[in-house]
């Protein structure tokens, strides 16, 4: 009862009015706004960044979409690694992220994750993963030439067509056959 009381009290101070704030009213300002700071009209504004980490910022459009660059590889595309810790190593590409230009490559660039275990009678587990490497890192490969080189969609030193209707249609129907295996292997 005393702290209500004290309460209470403590509130007849306070005096309600358009110049201070109380609990959710509006603070007027004692100077005018259009005294305290003209406004400027900017005729050509700023590109807007979208914030996707503390330090890190990405180019985006007027309309806040980010700005994504073409890359020149593709999924299903055979490519060596030119730089970097994995230089040398030859593998597919099995993503493509194109929101940081990256590539996941199959059997390079492994990392070791720590999985904790899910269940109390389950041991956690260590196992490796394929860390994404950025696509400038890598080169288009000809496994029938043994070469590697720049490309417009067909290798400019060998001359190889790399987007055929055939490759794929084969590119395809292993995505789809994998699928299945997974579906499978998930239901036993």
């Amino acid at each position: 009862m005393a702290t209500m009381s004290a309460l209470q009290s403590s509130f007849t101070y306070l005096s309600i009015s358009s110049n201070s704030s109380f609990l959710g009213q509006r603070l007027l300002s004692p100077i005018p706004l259009s005294v305290a700071s003209p406004v400027k009209l900017v005729k050509n504004p700023c590109l807007v960044f979208a914030k996707l980490k503390r330090w890190e910022r990405k180019k985006c459009k007027p309309n806040s979409l980010p700005i994504l660059h073409k890359m020149h590889v593709k999924f299903g595309d055979t490519v060596k690694v030119i730089s970097g810790r994995d230089k040398g190593k030859i593998g597919e590409v099995t993503k493509s992220i194109s929101n940081g230009n990256t590539v996941v490559i199959k059997d390079v660039n492994l990392k070791t994750k720590h999985m904790k275990s899910r269940e109390e009678g389950e041991p956690g587990q260590i196992i490796k993963i394929e860390a994404p490497i950025h696509s400038s890192n890598v080169m288009l490969y000809s496994k029938e030439k043994d070469v590697v080189s720049r490309v417009v969609r067909y290798l400019i030193k060998t001359g190889e067509l790399i987007d055929t209707v055939k490759k794929w249609k084969q590119l395809k129907e292993a995505k789809a056959k994998e699928n299945t295996q997974v579906a499978a292997a998930s239901a036993s």
